[in-house]
């Protein structure tokens, strides 16, 4: 299931206005869209479900989306939230001894 992490930069967190769009942009898809937060999720489509995360500063999310047009789902949603969050950056694997980085 693709999936992209992002950290909540907006200082009043993902209130209400932004939550309102994302879910509105979600809507438009078929497929199924997931936002998690530590151990808690929400249905993105469900604007009482985002709120319900209460998604502060500097929470990390992950977005992740299962269906026939999932990669564009979490490119629209990524784009939608732009002011509200900057992606995450995956770690990379710990290197070998003798291995040097890619």
């Amino acid at each position: 299931m693709p999936e992209i992490r992002l950290l909540v930069i907006d200082p009043t967190g993902l209130h209400a206005r932004p939550a309102a769009k994302f879910v509105q942009l979600a809507s438009r898809f078929a497929s199924r869209i997931v936002i998690r937060q530590a151990d808690r999720e929400a249905d993105a489509k469900s604007l009482s479900g985002l709120l319900g995360l209460t998604l502060r500063p500097s929470t990390e999310i992950t977005v992740s989306a299962e269906g026939p047009d999932a990669p564009a789902a979490l490119a629209a949603l990524k784009e939608e939230l732009t002011p509200y969050v900057t992606p995450l950056i995956a770690e990379s694997p710990p290197l070998v001894k003798g291995e040097l980085p890619a």
